[in-house]
């Protein structure tokens, strides 16, 4: 199978393809630093880019990292700490990443995590308490979930 070769693009055409890039869905920086290389262009002209596409409003961060906080948080039904790994691996700003998580709610993060405890624990077919409250405890973490908020809400809630 060949190689796909890279496109290499001018700057205009870069920037505009950039901008319609950015307008389908929000971006983080680095999403599109890495499309601009893809595309073949050098450091110099990337930066530009980014910066044009920052002054446009076309690129920001904030605004990025506050759409994927709730897209993965109420759809996706993900953790804070999973969504600050998808964040993080974005290289969104930490004061950023604080800032988007802090606007979930936190009544609706705790029923997130009673909702999924329960929808989990239907399917669980351990008998032995203990086993079955290491099964689902497990289960949240992988979602996300802080084990002491999972505690919290499990022991809350009477889902041991």
């Amino acid at each position: 199978m060949e190689a796909k070769k890279p496109i290499i693009l001018d700057k205009k055409a870069a920037l505009m393809k950039a901008e319609h890039y950015c307008a389908y869905q929000e971006r983080a920086q680095q999403e599109i630093r890495n499309k601009l290389y893809e595309w073949g262009l050098h450091s110099a002209d990337v930066e530009n880019i980014i910066s044009e596409l920052i002054t446009t409003n076309f690129l920001n961060e904030e605004r990025f990292a506050m759409a994927y906080v709730s897209g993965k948080f109420n759809i996706k039904k993900w953790g804070k700490i999973k969504i600050k790994q998808g964040l993080k691996l974005r290289k969104v700003p930490d004061r950023m990443i604080a800032k988007a998580l802090n606007s979930i709610d936190y009544d609706d993060y705790l029923k997130v995590i009673q909702d999924a405890a329960e929808k989990k624990l239907r399917t669980i077919t351990e008998k032995e308490p203990y086993k079955r409250k290491h099964k689902l405890v497990t289960y949240l973490m992988g979602k996300g979930f802080e084990s002491d908020v999972i505690l919290s809400v499990l022991k809350d809630n009477n889902l041991q």
